[in-house]
């Protein structure tokens, strides 16, 4: 017997959900309510687990084709003083592999290009989900993979969680030079990131507070250790991206429903960037679910649900938590504090 889904969403959560479920055997149908699929954007983390996790759904070899070790980072102070090590080689020891940056596009590309090779999927961008109800009803599983606002979450679960306001905005862009320099810098109420992403290039994020334009940014880190003051100035504000950093408050009691109906990805946890691992927990997500679908098949759906909600719902949820309170952390205005925080890190 084969079963029916459709993913609403094709994002990095939707696209791996549908390789997983197209992998079990599973007919599906991808709806994306975006006319084109969302490239935009700068580099996505894959911790070690989530590599696992490409690896299970076939694709994780294409993936570190693509993707630039990270290795070396630090936390910094705005003059540049070193106050932490990022525990990048520690990760590395203890996985037997390091962790890796991908710039989006090319994460995306590559779970395309995973889906198409298998067959059979239907993806259908500027489809709308307006009817989240309806399509339960056409079909055996329906995945909300819809984002922060997922309309999946908001009809079949309630409104009472919601995306929330952090007070901060971040700028994300990429410089066409490479840093020697990599890890974050805490200054009073804002803090600057610095990545590799791939050969000649680095990523660059800062987190500001509300408000905030992008004519701001220079004189906000202004007098900040190099590369920062560099990178701004010499990259144009119009590849900037910006976009209001929220997170899903409260925390669901459940990431299933009704038997026949789950969340992965931002649509279940959506989370504050401050720990990288919005990619990581929407590809475990998929994994997960996936991979118990596969094993009960379509007759034991429910028992499936159940099964991957026990599995993610808590491990995410503390990986939201964890990252909201770093946020809180590195925001403020305390150095004294933000120094404490910053010699708390696993070195």
């Amino acid at each position: 017997m084969t079963g029916t889904a459709v993913v609403v969403g094709a994002g990095v959560g939707g696209l791996a959900t549908a390789i997983g479920l197209r992998r079990a055997g599973w007919q599906v149908t991808v709806l994306e309510r975006r006319a084109e699929l969302e490239r935009y954007g700068t580099a996505f983390a894959l911790h070690p687990t989530a590599q696992d996790a490409l690896d299970r759904l076939g694709v994780g070899e294409a993936v570190r084709r693509r993707a630039v070790p990270y290795r070396s980072a630090q936390v910094r102070t705005p003059d540049g003083r070193v106050l932490a090590q990022l525990p990048l080689e520690r990760l590395e020891r203890k996985a037997g592999r390091p962790e890796l940056l991908i710039s989006r596009p090319y994460l995306i590309d590559t779970l395309v290009a995973g889906l198409d090779a298998l067959g059979e999927v239907t993806v259908r961008l500027g489809a709308n989900a307006a009817d989240p109800a309806a399509l339960a009803a056409g079909h055996d599983l329906l995945v909300g993979a819809d984002g922060l606002r997922s309309a999946v979450r908001s009809k079949c679960f309630g409104t009472r969680s919601g995306p929330r306001k952090v007070g901060s905005v971040a700028w994300i862009g990429i410089a066409d030079f490479e840093s020697d320099r990599h890890g974050e810098t805490w200054g009073r109420g804002r803090f600057f990131g610095l990545t590799p992403v791939e050969p000649g290039r680095t990523n660059w994020y800062a987190a500001v507070p509300e408000g905030t334009t992008a004519d701001d940014l220079p004189g906000l880190f202004a007098g900040w250790h190099d590369p920062i003051p560099r990178i701004l100035a010499e990259s144009d504000p119009a590849s900037w991206l910006r976009y209001e950093m929220r997170h899903l408050h409260p925390a669901l009691p459940g990431f299933v429903h009704d038997g026949r109906v789950a969340l992965v990805g931002d649509a279940a946890h959506a989370m504050t960037p401050n720990l990288g691992q919005g990619a990581c927990t929407a590809l475990l997500d998929a994994e997960a679910l996936t991979r118990a679908v596969g094993r009960h098949g379509p007759a034991g759906l429910p028992a499936a649900l159940r099964a991957y909600d026990r599995e993610r719902r808590r491990s995410a949820q503390r990986t939201a938590f964890a990252s909201r309170a770093l946020h809180r952390f590195v925001s403020t205005g305390h150095p004294r504090l933000r120094d404490t925080v910053a010699r708390l890190l696993p070195g």
